[in-house]
């Protein structure tokens, strides 16, 4: 029994009778002892921003639905609708816009923070990933926030990442902008971050070619596979990077040959077949190529564990303990100013529809004062200046 959408980390149904506190839960299961798992196959939805990731997720789902039953996790704070059911969802954890509130920070710093926060539960992730392979969800689809770097450059997206790949079969999914690569230096800069993704997760990777509907894929595979079409391609450009990119289309030779593309109209669905193919292909590779690797780094770990002696017997007994979270049942419902893992001195006063409405008014007539006042000071400054030149006329 999957946890209704849009439930948090914190909150889902457990199987079986009873619904014991999610503390209390046996994470025996997630023992680094136990090994990978077979299923669910974690695929990791990356792209750059307006790509179509999570249209393209909503399609892989309806697609894989029947097949492999997947389980659907969004991970993007900062989005204010998703276009299918999640079962878990990152905004049901972390409010957003109170984090940057709260914390005086901009878009993208709020996106990493709310990130940092829900993988403060990691473990709790994770077990509720384990529980949705043993109900017979085969696969588990993750979208991520619509700015990459934030993913893939921070420590919660590595620790995210780098946690599913050493429990479950875990594939990443590039998903590009084919009408956006049309130009020979913007294609260059997508497959550029695509090989930086491909060794920095040292996972399987697949690059999905979408809005074919707009644009057909094949210049963007005739340029990876024909080194000279390319570069003619490149000489009808007149842009002073033209060098570099041609520099770096020779270094990225070796990146083409084992890379797995398919064209996709993530809008109409075309080509979601021969991706479904593909990603199985992907699962194969995993346990052909990155199981053993990741196999020795859980020897590792654990032989490190080994020597480390418990942390627990150094603590001193004093302190408050914090809650973890909400029990494993259906949650109530979160209020809009909720962050579910700040800190309760935190958590700002909820403001009634009266002041938010006043508050609001205040901002909008100060801005349109700040407005006319510039508008007012830039005419004056330009009637001066008209003046100004007036009487050196009639000077001279």
């Amino acid at each position: 029994m999957s946890a209704k959408p849009g439930t948090s980390v914190a909150a889902a149904t457990v199987v079986g009778n009873g619904n014991p506190s999610i503390n209390d839960i046996n994470l025996e299961a997630l023992s680094l002892s136990e090994g990978i798992r077979e299923s669910p196959v974690c695929i990791i939805v990356l792209g750059m921003a307006g790509s179509g990731k999570t249209t393209f997720t909503r399609s892989l789902i309806q697609h894989a639905q029947s097949q492999f039953n997947p389980y659907v996790v969004n991970l993007d704070p900062a989005c204010r609708e998703v276009p299918y059911a999640a079962h878990i969802d990152i905004r049901d954890t972390v409010n957003y816009k109170e984090v940057m509130k709260q914390y005086q920070l901009g878009p993208n710093g709020g996106i990493v923070t709310a990130l940092n926060m829900f993988t403060t539960k990691m473990p709790k992730f994770a077990e509720l990933v384990r529980r949705a392979g043993e109900r017979g969800h085969k696969w588990c689809i993750i979208d991520t926030p619509g700015q990459i770097e934030v993913f893939t450059w921070s420590a919660s997206g590595n620790i995210i990442t780098e946690g599913l790949a050493t429990m479950f079969p875990t594939i990443v999914v590039y998903v590009m902008d084919v009408v956006r690569s049309t130009c020979p230096t913007t294609f260059m800069s997508n497959m550029l971050y695509a090989c930086s993704i491909l060794y920095k997760t040292r996972l399987p990777f697949l690059v999905a070619l979408n809005k074919i509907d707009l644009k057909e894929c094949s210049f963007v595979q005739e340029w990876m596979t024909d080194f000279e079409a390319f570069q003619d391609a490149l000489e009808k450009e007149q842009s002073y990077v033209n060098n570099l990119t041609r520099t770096m289309s020779l270094t990225l030779d070796t990146f083409y040959e084992n890379l797995i593309t398919c064209g996709v109209s993530a809008k109409s669905g075309v080509g979601f077949s021969t991706l479904l193919t593909h990603l199985l292909e992907c699962v194969a590779e995993y346990e052909r190529d990155y199981k053993p690797v990741y196999e020795k780094m859980r020897q590792q770990r654990l032989a490190e564990q080994a020597t480390v002696p418990d942390p627990a017997a150094h603590i001193e007994e004093a302190g408050v303990a914090v809650p973890l979270g909400l029990d494993l049942r259906d949650p109530v419902s979160n209020t809009d100013n909720s962050v579910f893992l700040m800190a309760p001195s935190l958590v700002p006063q909820q403001l009634d529809a009266a002041e938010q409405e006043m508050e609001t008014d205040a901002k909008g007539d100060l801005e349109d004062q700040n407005f006319q006042s510039f508008v007012q000071n830039h005419m004056t400054a330009q009637q001066s200046k008209r003046d100004k030149q007036q009487q050196q006329e009639q000077q001279n």
